[in-house]
C-alpha cells in the first residue's frame, strides 16, 4: 500500500515557477514508477510527466517538455515537478500517482496503469 500526498500548489503570475512535491508512504517506494496528472475544470486528466523506478528514465507530454521538469528522491520517498515559464493553460488539480513498473527504466504514461493517487493539489496561473 502507497499513500501519496501532493503539496507545492498555488497561485502564480503567467511566466513563474512552482515545484509541486508528492510524499509516498511505504517502504516499497523506490520500486514504483511515478507520474504527474493534471486536471482542468470541464476537461479529463491527462498526463504531464513520469518517472522510472531509478529516476533514470523521464517521459513528458509534448506541451510540457523543455517547461516541467520530473526528478525523485527514493532516500525521502518524494517525487518532484518543477514547472518553469507557466502559462494560464497549467492551470489544474495536479495528481501524483504510482504504479508497478515491469523493469527499473519502466516509464508509466496510461492512468489506468498506476495504482494509487495522491488527493491533489490546485496550481492556478494567471495571465
Amino acid at each position: 500500500q502507497v499513500q501519496l500526498v501532493e503539496s507545492g500548489g498555488g497561485l502564480v503570475q503567467a511566466g513563474g515557477s512552482l515545484r509541486l512535491s508528492c510524499a509516498a508512504s511505504g517502504r516499497t517506494f523506490s520500486s514504483y514508477a511515478m507520474g504527474w496528472f493534471r486536471q482542468a475544470p470541464g476537461k479529463e486528466r491527462e498526463f504531464v510527466a513520469a518517472i522510472s523506478w531509478s529516476g533514470g528514465s523521464t517521459y513528458y507530454a509534448d506541451s510540457e517538455k523543455g517547461r516541467f521538469t520530473i526528478s525523485r528522491d527514493n532516500a525521502k520517498n518524494t517525487v518532484y515537478l518543477q514547472m518553469n515559464s507557466l502559462k494560464p493553460e497549467d492551470t489544474a488539480v495536479y495528481y501524483c500517482a504510482a504504479g508497478q513498473g515491469s523493469s527499473i527504466v519502466t516509464i508509466l504514461v496510461d492512468p489506468d496503469e498506476y495504482d494509487y493517487w495522491g488527493q491533489g493539489t490546485q496550481v492556478t496561473v494567471s495571465s
